[in-house]
């Protein structure tokens, strides 16, 4: 696999924090201590400035109870030290393969105490604006991904549990952790680092590097460990508020101001910005061709092309001894294809259920209304409850939303279904 454009100047290296700016340009020595620097590959090289600090605080916005995270007792950092220490274990990738995306640590900074507000006092987002939404424990929490875009990491706990909530732009992938390790609770970082064109996380208790992509430590002290990955969805802000009209959803409060809402990476899904994407090896499809994922620690992974569902509205195939149902609702926008979140071509909402509803087979069909199942004859939304307010549920199963380069380089040994 190749790599393009990995060099200080790609379209956009990211948001630097100036306090830690590791560069010594002139542009660097002469920015205030409150801002940040936004580097672009312009015309002449332009360098952006903003105040680092938010000065209107969002009265409507609220911090929830969290669960501390263990404190940090680093003996030997991957992060910032050797990374071939021989007191850490084998690393799981070529160390080579790690490349700098421009920002030191955490100069893409995460949300470590996030603030919220009630659906019904948002006014900032568009009916079609994406947002990851995560159920814990019948806690459930939408993440706009206009603000995920520009920290890509919050630390967040849902429903009594510690979760980290992640979000990587460049292989356009939501995840979500639990924390818990062991007898430890981990909080990520950003580390500025990129592996397979993928966010390279790092835990502060130990500062070892971990992929975004597969939730596992690579490299350092923990090296071999994985989180738990939580069931996660992308679908429209509208879609969220209907079926969740009493959750809660990440504040524009976040202590950092921000151009929430402007895409920083427009055209990269549409490959008019190719700076940071990889050659995938794997050319059966295009390497921004946005599928569905279902995986299995055990076995490859089953790949079905989203536009596939897109069109068809519902699809169903099977993956690992099961047998599945993919259903796609229209009216999310694409948040990489132009400079505004909400003004991208229409990607649609994904979800997968098991395709059965009380032992009998399902015959879902997309409607105006939803997703009718002809043989109970109840309506279903796109998050798999039933319409009529009975609570009926259909089974969901984890997936994943990301590009084909990215699935293809993370499982090489990957099923792809017909497209």
């Amino acid at each position: 696999m190749t790599k393009r454009g990995w060099i200080a100047t790609v379209a956009l290296v990211g948001i630097v924090a100036s306090a830690c700016a590791t560069t010594s340009s002139e542009s660097d020595a002469a920015a205030p201590p409150d801002e940040v620097l936004i580097f672009r590959d312009g015309p002449a090289g332009t360098t952006e400035h903003f105040p680092a600090l938010n000065p209107d605080a969002d009265p409507t916005s609220f911090t929830v109870e969290s669960i501390e995270s263990t404190p940090p007792e680093v003996e030997a950092s991957a992060l910032r030290g050797d990374r071939t220490n021989p007191d850490f274990p084998d690393p799981l990738i070529d160390l080579a393969a790690i490349f700098s995306g421009g920002p030191p640590p955490d100069g893409i900074p995460p949300l470590d105490e996030p603030r919220f507000q009630t659906t019904d006092s948002v006014d900032w987002l568009a009916a079609v604006e994406p947002v990851m939404v995560v159920s814990v424990e019948g806690d459930t929490r939408a993440y706009p991904i206009q603000i995920m875009t520009w920290h890509e990491i919050v630390n967040d706990t849902i429903g009594g549990v510690p979760v980290t909530v992640a979000y990587c732009p460049l292989c356009n992938s939501g995840l979500a952790y639990d924390r818990r390790l062991g007898d430890q609770i981990l909080d990520c970082g950003t580390s500025g680092e990129l592996f397979n064109s993928s966010l390279v996380m790092y835990d502060r208790q130990t500062e070892s590097l971990w992929t975004h992509f597969d939730a596992r430590a690579v490299v350092g002290e923990l090296t071999g460990e994985r989180l738990d990955t939580l069931s996660i969805q992308v679908t429209s802000w509208e879609q969220f508020r209907d079926a969740h009209p009493d959750s809660l959803v990440l504040s524009r409060d976040t202590g950092f101001d921000r151009s929430y809402g402007v895409n920083p990476y427009a055209g990269y899904d549409t490959g008019q910005d190719s700076a940071f994407l990889f050659d995938s090896q794997d050319a059966r499809l295009n390497e921004t061709t946005r599928v569905i994922v279902v995986r299995d620690e055990r076995e490859p992974a089953v790949v079905l092309p989203l536009e596939r569902a897109f069109v068809d509205g519902v699809v169903e195939f099977s993956a690992h001894g099961r047998d599945l149902v993919a259903v796609v609702e229209p009216g999310v926008s694409s948040p990489l294809q132009t400079d505004d979140v909400s003004s991208g071509f229409d990607q649609g909402a994904a979800a997968v259920f098991v395709n059965q509803l009380d032992g009998v087979e399902l015959e879902l069909a997309r409607t105006e209304a939803g997703f009718v199942d002809a043989a109970s004859g109840l309506t279903f939304d796109v998050f798999g409850e039933a319409t009529d307010g009975s609570g009926v549920r259909l089974e969901a199963v984890e997936h994943l939303d990301t590009f084909w380069f990215a699935i293809a380089a993370f499982e090489p040994d990957l099923v792809l279904l017909e497209p």
